[in-house]
């Protein structure tokens, strides 16, 4: 599976990945405006063998076919999430 990723504008590490390069049709509004304009990092190619940094690649995966969209925080607000 091929998916787009943008870092946002506003938020320090912040990515979203879409399932179609330059579609935010799906993407809530409001986390649009949250993340700013959008900024085109690289498009990639997916697979449940391929290892991400930072991301589960199986969570990510059912996240683009199921709703079209990936966010992946900052380290400091993903920690912040879980505690």
């Amino acid at each position: 599976m091929y998916c787009a990723i943008y870092k946002s504008s506003k938020k320090q590490d912040t990515y979203l990945y879409v399932a179609t390069k330059e579609d935010f049709a799906r993407v809530p509004k409001d986390l649009l405006q949250m993340l700013g304009d959008p900024i085109h990092v690289m498009d990639l190619e997916l697979s449940p063998a391929r290892k991400l940094a930072r991301e589960d690649v199986v969570e990510v995966i059912q996240h683009l076919q199921g709703r079209g969209w990936h966010l992946q925080l900052s380290p400091q607000e993903d920690w912040l999430a879980t505690h």
